[in-house]
């Protein structure tokens, strides 16, 4: 969909896409994802790593999620990186040094198939 708003309809879709973007960040379900965006997050690309992972778990229609933003997490040399919790089990995974194509691959594998992607993890 393109951002330029021509019609009702244009406008309509903009707004539902505004909102379930929304859900995602403010729903309270058992897996958390976490964007870290400190100034050196944001500074490695965490913005467009945000809007991305949004992007991708809305394309396939991951709903069971929080996405939610954090300052620093202390490790600015593996920026831009995300955490993901699983609140019931209490495991977390942090992913570093993330760019398109990873959070593709994490959404996919780790959000929607439950298989961490190990290759992405910081130790």
């Amino acid at each position: 969909m393109s951002n330029i708003i021509r019609s009702p309809e244009d406008l309509n879709a903009l707004r539902e896409k505004a909102i379930k973007d929304i859900e995602i960040r403010n729903s309270q379900k058992d897996l958390v994802i976490t964007v870290h965006m400190g100034t050196c997050g944001i500074a490695a690309g965490a913005r467009e790593v945000l809007k991305n992972l949004i992007s991708e778990l809305s394309a396939i229609g991951i709903t069971n999620v929080t996405v939610r933003q954090s300052g620093c997490a202390g490790l600015c040399d593996r920026e831009p990186m995300i955490t993901v919790t699983h609140k019931s089990s209490g495991s977390e995974y942090r992913y570093g040094k993330l760019n398109i194509e990873k959070i593709r691959e994490i959404v996919k594998r780790h959000i929607a198939e439950g298989k961490p992607v190990m290759e992405y993890l910081i130790p």
